[in-house]
């Protein structure tokens, strides 16, 4: 199922997304969201785009989008609640914020965005929709705010930046006229948005600049169907208004040529060897480098080396991959390719050791661990991918990734409780405390465990229990 199909579910389903921990506002009084609800209703909204094919769960692009996102929101003096960026495999140039601090970003922008810049700017749009709190705003205007509104305008509002033909069916199954309403007073949202983007996008020293310009490129890509859109599900002003509004808020303002970081660069092409057919792939960036027609030569040989592993040339890969390091010595993203064509064309031994080394010079680097800790659980050496996981989770505690790993790990020298056990943690990290709690009345039925193990894991069942039953009152679950 699609990300949009998805969300039209979730508007048709708002007894299926109460039982998922949404709010009962009750009275006009409480018409405002608290940050605790808007985090609850954002991470409901999560589970299910994390159980999407849609959903990108890719190490480094995650953390790459996640490092220019809180970047960004460092410098906004009114951002006091977590972030959370993700990834969507989509083509559209577009991005998203949910409830409580989780903006999406699809592949599509990554890759139409020209510049660092560009994409800083509108994932700071994005940002200044969460420190603004607009979307509990829209809700406040409501007289009567309940929870199907509630749902309702959530899956709206994300439907609207994902497709607007998706919005426009969304809102024909139900409160069509109440959301149209909140949909149209998001359009003062966007122009407040647009000023806190500028500023943070300034202050976090990337060129403000590049935010006009790739909406004046986004507007001739975009002319007939900006015309052409009924006006209710336009959740962004018509793009001329809000570049004229950014243009007459730069004026004056010291144009500032910022260099692209390499990590842009080499995600940008991570993706493209990922994501487009790997044949295509190829063809792009042999093209780009013989026409010479790239905004970064390292990026188009990074791509090449990458889209001829995916089709198996894992000599001309390789050679790809020494031109790269010509141009590039260090980094952990060249690092990683590196050690995965290792692996991948049957050098698993020297692929193990490649990871050995790429870890020492970079310890705490993701994509590293998980890849070295799935190639040792799959060349039968679970104690050694335990202990390299289990020696990261002593200081990094939130990785989910992390605990299926573990888990992944015990299952292979049959240790079944500590297998639910690690689950469970995951569980936990992805927001789903329900499913957590399955996972431990599971291993604690297996009989295995020693009674020090089995002390531990009903007593993390009991305080899971507790977890589950305060955030339903917190929700106003009954």
């Amino acid at each position: 199922m699609g990300l949009r199909a998805l969300l039209v579910l979730l508007l048709l389903a708002v007894p299926r997304v109460l039982a998922e921990g949404l709010p009962e506002l009750g009275d006009a009084a409480q018409a405002s969201l608290s940050p605790l609800q808007e985090r609850r209703i954002g991470e409901s909204i999560m589970r299910e785009i994390r159980a999407d094919r849609s959903f990108l769960d890719e190490p480094e692009a995650t953390d790459y989008i996640n490092n220019l996102g809180h970047r960004l929101a460092s410098r906004n003096p009114d951002a006091r609640q977590d972030f959370e960026f993700f990834l969507i495999h989509d083509s559209q140039i577009n991005a998203f914020a949910l409830p409580g601090g989780f903006i999406g970003v699809h592949t599509g922008l990554i890759l139409a965005a020209q510049s660092e810049s560009e994409l800083a700017g509108v994932v700071g749009h994005e940002v200044g929709h969460v420190t603004q709190r607009h979307i509990a705003r829209m809700i406040a205007q409501q007289k009567q705010s309940t929870v199907m509104s509630l749902a309702s305008l959530a899956a709206a509002l994300l439907l609207s930046r994902v497709s607007s033909d998706a919005a426009q069916a969304a809102l024909a199954f139900g409160q069509a006229g109440t959301i149209q309403g909140q949909l149209n007073f998001s359009r003062d949202n966007e122009r407040e948005a647009d000023r806190v983007g500028l500023q943070i996008l300034d202050q976090a020293g990337f060129d403000p600049h590049a935010m006009v310009s790739f909406f004046e490129r986004l507007q001739r890509a975009t002319r007939v169907y900006e015309t052409g859109a009924p006006s209710y599900l336009r959740t962004h002003p018509l793009t001329f208004e809000r570049i004229a509004d950014m243009q007459n808020r730069l004026q004056g303002a010291t144009f500032r040529q910022v260099q692209d970081s390499l990590e842009f660069q080499l995600i940008r092409a991570k993706l493209r060897a990922q994501l487009d057919a790997p044949r295509d792939a190829v063809a792009f960036f042999e093209g780009s480098l013989a026409e010479r027609k790239f905004l970064s030569e390292a990026a188009s040989r990074y791509g090449l080396a990458a889209s001829l592993m995916r089709v198996k040339e894992y000599a001309r890969s390789r050679r790809a991959l020494a031109d790269l390091r010509t141009l590039v010595p260090a980094s952990p993203i060249v690092d990683t390719l590196a050690c995965e064509l290792e692996y991948r064309s049957g050098g698993a031994e020297r692929a193990l050791d490649c990871y050995r080394e790429s870890l020492k010079r970079y310890p705490a680097y993701r994509a590293l661990i998980y890849d070295f800790a799935g190639a040792l659980l799959q060349t039968g050496q679970p104690g050694e991918a335990l202990r390299l996981v289990e020696a990261r989770l002593l200081t990094i505690t939130d990785d989910y990734k992390l605990y299926l790993l573990q888990a992944r790990g015990y299952a292979a020298l049959n240790k079944r409780l500590a297998q639910h056990r690690a689950q469970a943690e995951a569980y936990v990290r992805m927001g789903n405390v329900t499913a957590a709690v399955e996972q431990l009345q599971i291993g604690l039925k297996t009989g295995d465990g020693d009674f020090f193990q089995l002390s531990s894991a009903e007593a993390r069942l009991r305080e899971l229990r507790k977890m589950n039953e305060e955030m339903r009152r917190e929700m106003g679950k009954r």
